[in-house]
């Protein structure tokens, strides 16, 4: 269920705490995701990955791991957020290192969330927000099936200049009808 051809998704390991702190100093990375924080002890960080390892997943919301299948390493992370098993809906936040983009990963670890809310959970729509000007997101997303459902002006601001916030969702039969290659030997 959590494996797919190119990657694995796992709960987050102590002993993998360099991959995840060496993703801390990834500016672009954070830029993309949210903004780019103040620098932080290695001990602080190392503290940090620890105890993301203990959380219990909080209803549905929880981070996952990013693994590659060949060679096994940690790539980047995905935690599910914002679950609501009333309406059905949920959002992602995903964030792959440097050095591991544009390897077909982040599209296959939205693609093993997705399925595993879609199809055990009962869920029924996916959103996600994406910055303006993170052309490659925004790109991944609509070839995964994402449409735009709404833009937020201005909420934004990095490299000097404000930026809208996009928001983009994909409905359960969306995803069923553009990813019936995962379903097949689910």
């Amino acid at each position: 269920m959590w494996v797919g051809k190119l990657v694995r998704l796992s709960g987050i390991e102590p002993e993998m705490w360099q991959a995840h702190i060496e993703a801390e100093f990834d500016v672009d990375g954070a830029r993309h995701s949210y903004q780019v924080p103040f620098p932080s002890s290695r001990f602080s960080d190392y503290r940090g990955v620890e105890r993301e390892s203990l959380k219990e997943p909080d209803g549905h919301n929880y981070r996952f791991q990013i693994e590659a299948n060949h060679p096994r390493e940690v790539v980047g992370s995905i935690v599910s957020r914002q679950a609501d098993p009333r309406t059905g809906t949920f959002t992602y936040g995903l964030h792959l290192f440097p050095g591991h983009r544009r390897k077909g990963y982040a599209s296959e670890a939205i693609i093993l969330l997705c399925r595993y809310f879609f199809m055990e959970l009962r869920y029924q729509k996916v959103t996600v927000s994406v910055y303006s000007f993170n052309e490659a997101s925004i790109k991944l997303h609509e070839k995964l099936g994402f449409v735009q459902e709404g833009c937020l002006r201005r909420m934004v601001f990095t490299q000097g200049a404000f930026f809208d916030e996009l928001m983009l969702g994909m409905l359960r039969e969306e995803f069923e009808q553009h990813h019936a290659d995962y379903l097949q030997d689910y």
